[in-house]
């Protein structure tokens, strides 16, 4: 079956650009489309779709509280989020909300189609290098490890997992930490998995996210 996208955007410009991408895949289909937050929440109410292309700034209700209110139903769609570089704190909002990933507008269409494909397949879509340069960005906002929250299940991560979630944290793919900690990459999805496991949390973006609200890392490093 077709994997089903909902496109939200203000720009119809840019939503009629994304149809024409989508509708030549023999394997995606464009099934609804709105303006805005509100609209966005409307239209699922009656369309289903199995993955929504999320923008952040929109009028009436923006993408981060759109996307807060469509993860917290029922079966919900998966939601990538689109940002630009100045738009980055919205980004980190929406993964925060439970999008499953972003990406820039002007990703090549290439890669956009591969990151519907892969969060339509229950995959977290958090590109290493924008990951890095968000992550750099936004840290600066978040409070003093001092004043951040705890998190019980880090007690839980063994020496070896909290230096893996570190490192998934800072952005870096399993093969990348895999040459880091001269692991294989198999070695590294185990330890990921485990780390998902004992913390509750649901994909890598929550990972990112735990991490440097708790103080784990800060841009740049580990804390």
């Amino acid at each position: 079956m077709a994997i089903r996208v909902m496109l939200v955007d203000d720009q119809v410009l840019l939503r009629t650009g994304f149809r024409m991408v989508l509708a030549a895949q023999p394997d995606m289909e464009v099934v609804a489309e709105a303006g805005d937050g509100v609209e966005a929440i409307q239209v699922l109410s009656s369309a289903e779709a199995d993955v929504v292309l999320m923008d952040v700034r929109m009028p009436k209700l923006d993408g981060v509280e759109a996307t807060r209110r469509i993860c917290a139903a029922p079966n919900p769609p998966k939601v990538l989020i689109l940002t630009t570089f100045d738009l980055d704190e919205y980004a980190f909002s929406g993964l925060k909300a439970g999008a499953s990933g972003f990406m820039l507008k002007d990703v090549p269409p290439g890669e956009l189609l591969t990151a519907i494909r892969a969060v339509h397949s229950g995959d977290a879509v958090v590109a290493p290098s924008t990951t890095r340069r968000l992550l750099d960005r936004f840290a600066p906002m978040l409070p003093s490890s001092a004043a951040r929250p705890g998190h019980q299940g880090l007690e839980r991560l063994t020496e070896r997992e909290r230096e893996v979630m570190g490192l998934v944290a800072q952005g870096l793919s399993n093969g990348e930490i895999a040459a880091r900690l001269v692991l294989s990459e198999a070695t590294v999805k185990t330890h990921v998995g485990r780390i998902l496991t004992k913390l509750g949390l649901r994909d890598r973006v929550q990972v990112v996210v735990l991490a440097y609200e708790t103080g784990l890392v800060r841009a740049g490093g580990l804390g």
